[in-house]
């Protein structure tokens, strides 16, 4: 990661401009015990000394990858719990004073994702403090760090660890294969290595106190400067995924399909059959609806450049999964309008909201938790994501993106009033997802969410200077 802005990479926290490819996390979700002693923890934790307790990462680059990482999320109630001023604590924004869970219809967190049905540590917010992360290569360098924090001299009180692991070929439970795109960053990110062609991103999108993308706008930092300068906000999310519905809803639209005269048109026979590896047509319909639903095949592919195979001829490599738009699809012909990826970043794409296509970006952090699901020996448990969506403003950008977008589909009069197929708050009395055929359209209806939020808070990520800050009060 090279950096030319003059952008100080040893005081941001290191998890916010760029992932750390580790195949195990374990989130503890903590609560302060003792101010004093969870301050002089963050004093050890920033000092240097390893011996005192694990290190905060940092966003400077690594001479040699480190075996883990650690990164720390603090909530309103936490900052307050570690004696903050009521003057700072108010100048914050009030989405985060207010936190998720009193935001819960804007995000559209109700039904089986109202926070009264959200796992039991997450139920009285006022008890979220902080969250610390450990990432790790190895799942004992994992439980190692993760137990050293936990002993910090009666610092914390542990309310949940949740542990996540990446699958092979970084796929996610719904099988699609995730950790493709993100934003790149003007000086941080070398306009020579990038990695597509989609606009770079100013870092006030994600660090408080930078230009944001949103012409002469700059969120305001809360106070005093050094504890808000450089800072982040992290929405986590705690997302249970309803699989075994999920696979069963393919299943009954690849039914439809079968007997609808557009899914020839959809999918010409014996098409399928020349897919890698081949499929039946009833198996290649299950595909292509899956497919619609997200934007991409499951196999990272995008519609926007094979709209009718997973392996397209040549192969489209890794370097070109991200390099697409849909300018040339006004339509969704090739990628439905309302398709998860659509939704989620219009890219280039004409939308009602005209200035918005480019301004809302989110850096994603997630990971899978539960085990994987086999449809031939299916086991109940509970699975899903550990998601973080970091960004500078948390209703100009996060919730904007849960409310206009993902739920009520703003951006496109012709999505308006639907919700998005994979993530969005559906219910089967009023869900729908349509996709043209042609000069027709396909239409399923119906189904019910297939992605429960289990938990969440919304934490503020301190830059080093503001950990520092916290640890002097």
């Amino acid at each position: 990661m090279s950096v030319t802005s003059g952008l100080n990479l040893a005081d941001l926290q290191g998890n916010i401009l760029r992932g750390y490819h580790k195949p195990f996390v374990r989130h503890l979700v903590l609560s302060v015990d003792a101010p004093a002693a969870a301050r002089r923890w963050l004093a050890d934790a920033t000092s240097g000394d390893a011996s005192k307790a694990p290190q905060i990462t940092n966003a400077e680059p690594w001479d040699e990858r480190p075996p883990f990482c650690v990164n720390i999320g603090i909530t309103h109630a936490g900052l307050a719990a570690l004696g903050v001023a009521r003057a700072s604590l108010n100048s914050f924004p009030h989405e985060f004073v207010a936190g998720m869970a009193a935001r819960n219809v804007m995000i559209g967190d109700t039904g089986p994702s109202d926070p009264s049905q959200w796992h039991e540590a997450w139920r009285r917010p006022e008890d979220v403090h902080l969250m610390i992360s450990v990432y790790a290569d190895d799942a004992n360098d994992r439980t190692t760090i993760a137990d050293r924090i936990l002993s910090a001299r009666g610092a914390f009180r542990l309310r949940a660890a949740l542990d996540g692991e990446a699958f092979k070929g970084d796929l996610v439970h719904f099988g699609y294969r995730d950790s493709i795109a993100q934003p790149q960053f003007y000086g941080v990110h070398d306009p020579d290595d990038r990695r597509d062609d989609q606009p770079f991103v100013q870092v006030g999108a994600m660090l408080l106190g930078h230009a944001t993308p949103i012409e002469n706008l700059r969120w305001q930092v809360p106070e005093p400067h050094v504890l808000g300068f450089n800072g982040s906000f992290n929405a986590f999310r705690v997302l249970e995924q309803q699989v075994e519905e999920f696979e069963s809803f393919l299943t009954a639209c690849a039914d439809k399909l079968m007997k609808d005269p557009l899914g020839e048109q959809l999918l010409p026979p014996g098409d399928e059959a020349q897919w890698a590896p081949p499929m039946t047509r009833h198996a290649a319909l299950r595909e292509m609806v899956a497919a619609k639903m997200l934007g991409r095949w499951r196999n990272g592919v995008p519609l926007a450049l094979s709209p009718t195979s997973p392996s397209p001829t040549p192969p489209i490599g890794n370097a070109g999964l991200n390099n697409y738009g849909y300018s040339t699809d006004p339509d969704g012909q090739r990628c439905p309008i309302g398709s998860h990826m659509r939704r989620s970043n219009p890219r280039d794409a004409r939308t009602v909201q005209r200035n918005t296509n480019h301004t809302r970006r989110l850096v994603r952090r997630g990971m899978p938790y539960g085990p994987h699901y086999d449809p031939a020996h299916p086991v109940k448990a509970e699975r899903g994501l550990l998601g973080s969506f970091m960004c500078a403003s948390l209703t100009g950008q996060f919730e904007a993106i849960q409310y206009d977008w993902t739920n009520l589909g703003l951006q496109d009069p012709r999505i308006t009033g639907s919700n998005d197929p994979i993530l969005g708050n559906n219910d089967p009395l009023f869900s729908r997802f349509s996709f043209p055929v042609g000069d027709n359209a396909v239409t399923f209806r119906g189904f019910s969410s297939f992605v429960h939020t289990k938990g969440g808070a919304y934490f503020f990520q301190p830059s080093m200077s503001a950990i520092r800050h916290l640890a002097s009060l």
